[in-house]
């Protein structure tokens, strides 16, 4: 059984942030890992409109497609990775459910209604942001 810090984590490859979803945006800006442009943008424009405690997950699952915050997101060109579970039949035709992970852009994911997430069990995982959105992003 994990705990919480196992989706607590940033990575980066060549061209994007990959940020673990159960972070805290207090949380974020105090990780010495984090992007300072990162942690400049989540304060400077993401903190206005969102409480420090409040966990990237939560805000996600919540983030209407007129808010501010969606905004500054998708400029940033970010995805959102969930896992949404799946009846799977095996051989034997018993059913079980498997978690298969997709990925989202920002508007397709904020486009979903809150009854359509709370219905498919969606979980978020993690956030992606673009590198070459944060670089282009104006601070």
């Amino acid at each position: 059984m994990g705990t919480d810090t196992d989706f607590k984590y940033i990575l980066q490859d060549a061209g994007q942030i990959y940020l673990g979803a159960r972070f805290s945006y207090e949380e974020l800006l105090a990780e010495e890992m984090a992007p300072f442009k990162l942690k400049a943008v989540v304060s400077q424009y993401i903190l206005k409109e969102v409480d420090a405690s409040t966990t990237l997950e939560s805000h996600f699952y919540h983030m209407a497609g007129d808010s501010f915050a969606f905004q500054t997101y998708r400029e940033l060109k970010v995805k959102v990775k969930v896992s949404v579970p799946e009846r799977k039949k095996s051989l034997t035709g018993k059913e079980r459910f498997v978690y298969k992970d997709r990925v989202y852009p920002l508007k397709e994911f904020a486009d979903l209604n809150l009854a359509k997430k709370k219905q498919t069990g969606l979980i978020i995982r993690e956030i992606s942001i673009s590198k070459l959105g944060l670089m282009t992003f104006t601070v």
